[in-house]
């Protein structure tokens, strides 16, 4: 039995839910050592032997809650079609989406370092918040199609929306500053007709693990999961058009 003082609003067990501090209240002492055990070993852990096992032991719970919100899911897999993202949204694509925000959380510590390991424990606690699963992996996927984009295609994208400026400075100028950095896209002779139009239809050429590792470097995991949401809640926050986005005619070359 925990004393008063131990429930007090500012204990590690007045943060706990309800249902969890009567479970904690009712262990045996053998019982209170395992989960003592077990707190000490997942602190003391790399970041990602913590993804590791928060992975193993609850992404099956979390998939199998996501693929019962048939709603957000369908929501999901209309936008991918609409986008032409080949992606199908299996069990073992959420499981592996779930294991890379553990990871990309990880990644962000410095940024965040409190919210790490409140994750997981956000994500298992009610849908509300598992669904940031599904709004990170469309978040993703839109990232990645941005990133195979050229330049002319970003820049035809970005001429759709609404407030041009903000999504030039959220998700284009990164992307390209990481093209170049990369040396995936180099431009030369900016000031030449020409040579811009050289490395402005220029394809990007990313292997998948390489590109998965630009947008984890490149976006932090709110930013992924951010977008995500924004595009389930407004299903017009991204104007598309995928004609006039991929066309080949050279004279868009400069935004014509």
């Amino acid at each position: 039995m925990f004393s008063a003082n131990s429930i007090h609003s500012n204990s590690i067990f007045a943060n706990l839910p309800s249902e969890a501090r009567d479970w904690a209240e009712k262990l045996h002492w053998n019982e209170r050592r395992y989960v003592l055990s077990l707190c000490h070993i997942l602190c003391a852990a790399p970041s990602e032997a913590q993804a590791e096992f928060l992975d193993e032991y609850t992404a099956d719970g979390l998939v199998s809650r996501l693929l019962e919100d048939r709603d957000t899911h369908q929501k999901v897999k209309r936008y991918l079609e609409q986008f032409r993202i080949a992606t199908e949204l299996t069990e073992s694509l959420l499981r592996g989406y779930i294991r890379q925000f553990y990871i990309h959380c990880a990644q962000d510590m410095h940024r965040q370092p409190e919210q790490y390991l409140e994750v997981a424990v956000r994500l298992m606690g009610n849908t509300q918040e598992s669904n940031n699963a599904f709004n990170y992996t469309l978040g993703f996927e839109l990232l990645k199609m941005l990133f195979r984009m050229s330049w002319i295609q970003q820049e035809r994208l970005y001429r759709l929306q609404r407030n041009q400026e903000e999504f030039l400075n959220q998700y284009i100028k990164p992307i390209r500053f990481a093209h170049q950095l990369n040396g995936i896209i180099v431009p030369k002779d900016k000031k030449k007709f020409f040579a811009k139009r050289d490395y402005y239809v220029q394809d990007p050429v990313i292997s998948k693990k390489k590109l998965t590792e630009l947008v984890m470097v490149t976006f932090a995991a709110d930013t992924v999961t951010e977008f995500g949401f924004s595009m389930i809640r407004h299903p017009n926050f991204l104007q598309f058009n995928y004609e006039y986005i991929y066309h080949p005619e050279p004279e868009d070359i400069l935004g014509n």
